[in-house]
């Protein structure tokens, strides 16, 4: 049966975990996913965007050695498909030069026959939260199909499919089957816009869609997969697994109204907490292996968020790469060191405890001159978190072990962290957790093991660290809720101050008190320059701090209920020790 009569056709789906510069690990990815496809039968195999660079590549785009690199590589790997295996479709950057100027288009290469046989360069470049893709590459022109053995495919590239242009330009050239190279980053929302803004394509082209998407950690972002197939009539035919590398055919035929899509594997996709869950087990994974680390240390207060921290981590890594370190003072309760000890031990994980009161009464000492005559406060109790962050940098430099850390979205959002204490490490797999969501996490890992994970079943989290009320035991009977509003109110608040930058009159129209909305709004405001200096974490919500939240460190705008406040006397108050003091 010839390309040109050709009435079945089959593509393998690679959903691969790249890491970004790794351009010869890459490859060998793509030797692999062309591998595993030629077994199963396929054509063709599709791999994500960018897959041959790792996506986001960001700046490296600009350093003319790796780009130049990178068309070397896509070019001698082409000459591989001369063996008669499937052919391959592949993302990577791609370089010219037009009229002397040199240009880098983020790219698909179809490559066949021992050769390069298509090029398509992507046309919208995302430009909004994640994304900046407009400051590193050319945007391509509106694309054609490509022919590949005789069918017309039209390959958008990730963000050419989240308007109408560009696939109302591929159906007007005739392509007959759609396939999207993706690097689209989770976030609790993002499943579900991803596939309405896929139906909403398949309906206007009246053509069948592959969704192939990216699955991995890189820094902040965490990708879950989760690639499907949709026919013209908006069925689902195949669903791929998130949060896992899968190699998944597809089987199509053409029929009298086109390409229509076998039905195939259909994968079950978590629910919001487990997805969440997971997304935080890969993002630390892939932070630590990637980056060369052998393990991670953290501090184990007997507190929710280093449990949860904790039972991450042991999923990710293994309990054998998990060091535990209690480090109690005069303030530490014993049932707090009593859960730290259980939780540990319940997740069989190492754990140390490491009494800091000689460091803590020395620097007492060595201040108390300078502090003769001023009351006690945030001060001192912060020497306590500093010195809990000075041991544990020490173990991690010791023993090369990366150090975790802890903090929740609420703490951060506030300010209430020290840093150079808690906020010290390399990493928080859940920085952009508020309080609440950290303890519906906790719930869910003791009721379920994530798939893939390296932890043990069972209750992992004892049942006191979660209904305990929250403490830092910086000093006698503290708790969280002493200066802040409840967690499910503080939560609320803060999401409708980050994620949807709601006028403060309308939160507290909400049912919140004003002063305390007006409050927490301020802490907000002040706490952009502890932030900036915050270890990455895994990106949870439509809106982190970091990526998608950039506000001015030096910055005056201040609003109460009524709107925009001009007050020159009301000028940010911010020191070393403005809401310090959680851990």
């Amino acid at each position: 049966m010839s390309h040109q009569t050709a009435k079945t056709l089959k593509i393998a789906l690679a959903q691969y975990n790249p890491t970004v510069g790794d351009i010869a690990g890459n490859v060998a990815k793509m030797r692999q996913a062309r591998g595993a496809a030629q077994r199963l039968g396929a054509d063709l195999v599709v791999m994500s965007e960018l897959f041959l660079v790792g996506y986001p590549p960001e700046d490296l785009v600009l350093k003319p050695a790796f780009t130049d690199a990178c068309r070397s590589a896509a070019e001698a790997f082409a000459k591989e498909t001369l063996d008669g295996g499937p052919a391959i479709l592949f993302g990577t950057v791609w370089p010219e030069h037009d009229d002397g100027e040199r240009k880098v288009y983020n790219s698909v290469v179809l490559a066949d026959a021992g050769k390069i046989v298509g090029i398509r360069f992507k046309n919208d470049l995302p430009n909004y939260g994640v994304f900046d893709e407009k400051r590193v590459f050319a945007a391509g022109p509106l694309p054609g199909p490509m022919l590949f053995r005789g069918v017309k495919l039209g390959v958008p590239i990730c963000e050419d499919i989240w308007k109408d242009e560009v696939v109302e330009c591929l159906a007007e050239c005739g392509a007959e089957i759609l396939i999207s190279p993706n690097g689209s980053p989770f976030d609790w929302p993002k499943p579900d816009l991803r596939m309405n803004v896929a139906v909403a394509r398949v309906t206007e082209s009246g053509l069948p869609l592959i969704y192939l998407n990216q699955v991995g950690g890189q820094d902040e972002l965490v990708f879950d997969g989760a690639s499907f197939v949709l026919n013209a009539d908006r069925s689902l035919p195949i669903q791929l697994p998130a949060w896992e590398e899968a190699v998944v055919l597809s089987t199509w035929t053409r029929g009298d109204d086109g390409w229509i899509c076998a039905p195939g594997a259909r994968a079950v996709l978590p629910d919001r907490d487990a997805a969440a869950y997971h997304a935080c087990v890969l993002g630390l994974r892939d932070y630590v292996t990637k980056n060369g680390f052998p393990g991670v240390v953290l501090g184990m207060s007997g507190g929710v968020d280093s449990a949860l921290c904790a039972a991450i981590a042991v999923d990710a890594l293994g309990a054998a790469n998990v060091h535990c370190v209690m480090l109690p003072y005069k303030y530490t309760s014993s049932d707090s060191l009593t859960d730290a000890a259980d939780c540990a031990t319940a997740l069989g994980a190492r754990y140390d405890s490491i009494d800091i009161a000689p460091a803590v009464e020395g620097l007492y000492a060595m201040t108390g001159p300078l502090f003769a005559g001023k009351p006690r406060d945030i001060a001192e109790e912060n020497i306590q978190s500093r010195v809990r962050g000075a041991t544990l940098m020490a173990i991690s430099n010791k023993f090369g072990s990366m150090l975790v850390t802890t903090g929740n979205k609420s703490e951060m959002s506030v300010g209430y962290c020290t840093i150079y204490g808690d906020m010290n490490g390399g990493f928080n797999p859940i920085k952009d957790l508020y309080k609440m969501e950290v303890y519906a996490l906790c719930r869910w890992r003791n009721a379920h093991v994530p798939k893939g994970g390296k932890g043990p079943g069972g209750i992992v989290i004892p049942e006191r660290i979660i209904t305990k009320a929250p403490t830092a035991e910086l000093r006698e009977n503290q708790t969280d809720q002493d200066s802040l509003p409840p967690y499910e109110e503080l939560d609320d608040m803060l999401k409708c101050l980050v994620e949807d930058e709601m006028p403060l009159g309308e939160i507290v129209a909400r049912g919140h008190d004003q002063a305390v909305v007006e409050r927490i709004a301020r802490l907000l405001n002040v706490a952009e320059y502890k932030r900036r200096q915050a270890a990455p974490g895994v990106k949870i919500s439509a809106r982190n701090f970091g990526r998608d939240r950039r506000y001015p460190i030096t910055n005056r705008f201040r609003e109460d209920v009524a709107g925009y406040r001009i007050d020159p006397k009301s000028a940010p108050k911010m020191s070393a020790t403005a809401g310090e003091g959680m851990e």
